[in-house]
């Protein structure tokens, strides 16, 4: 069984996708329920690129902006280690690098939702990957440039997590790097963020998974709603997605309005 979130963006990638005129008007019935906003049909995707601009951003152009949304929180999403310009403060957090000490030491800006999600079934990235759909799919730049999906991160820990599924399946995780509580099961191709950010990433996941029209298990909305339950909103959220919102034009309804979470993991018993 998978759960699907349909927008009226999913609209738009399906004709992308070359997919059949009446699954595209179903889709379009279905949207109307979503709790995520979705752009127009009606209108083309233009992405910005200056930083005054307001609207969506390719990838390349997100990255010039994002210090401007973390300013005053420049902090390591994954590890909790406060950086300055593109160089991670290692030593203050106490984190010590298992393989890749050049690549700890920088600040990357990780897609909570990877890049293989959200591109690896369309058109563009089955005839040349990543690169392609860069070049060639307004769709997938938007996506991948999208702000509410990107935050900084450990280089050599956004390297291991990859495109891994996130999941929780020890409370006493042993460390891989130093006092760092994320840690990756390379085997098992999942990593476990640190309980500080789970529901953060929970909200995120739906967010995106609602706005590009992306399935999710059931295994997936399970563990992501009890995150979200679990670890509320706090204030900080709030900031970031208002920052978003200046830069972006919209941001992130499930911080917003967290009573949207009901739509999608049912009201609490």
């Amino acid at each position: 069984m998978k759960f699907c979130f349909i927008p009226l963006l999913s609209v738009l990638l399906a004709a992308c996708s070359g997919q059949g005129s009446a699954e595209t008007s179903a889709l379009a019935k279905t949207a109307q329920t979503a709790p995520v906003a979705a752009i127009s049909l009606t209108e083309p995707i233009v992405l910005v690129s200056g930083k005054g601009s307001v609207g969506p951003r390719d990838f390349n152009n997100a990255k010039k902006v994002l210090p401007g949304v973390f300013n005053g929180e420049e902090i390591d999403f994954y590890c909790g280690c406060p950086y300055t310009g593109k160089t991670m403060d290692l030593a203050s957090c106490g984190y010590q690098p298992r393989k890749n000490a050049s690549r700890a030491s920088r600040l990357e800006w990780e897609h909570v939702v990877p890049a293989w999600v959200l591109g690896h079934q369309r058109q563009c990235w089955q005839q040349g990957g990543r690169k392609n759909c860069t070049s060639t799919d307004d769709v997938f730049r938007m996506a991948e440039g999208d702000l509410v999906n990107l935050v900084p991160a450990v280089g050599e820990v956004n390297g291991d997590r990859s495109n891994f599924s996130f999941g929780a399946w020890t409370r006493n995780p042993e460390p891989m790097y130093g006092q760092c509580q994320t840690i990756v099961d390379f085997k098992g191709r999942r990593a476990q963020p640190r309980e500080e950010v789970r529901g953060r990433i929970a909200r995120i996941y739906f967010y995106m998974h609602g706005r590009y029209g992306l399935k999710m298990s059931k295994q997936d909305t399970q563990l992501m709603c009890a995150w979200a339950k679990t670890y509320p909103v706090d204030a900080w959220e709030k900031s970031r997605d208002a920052r978003i919102v200046k830069l972006q034009g919209s941001g992130n309804a499930f911080v917003q309005n967290p009573q949207q979470l009901a739509s999608v993991c049912g009201k609490p018993a």
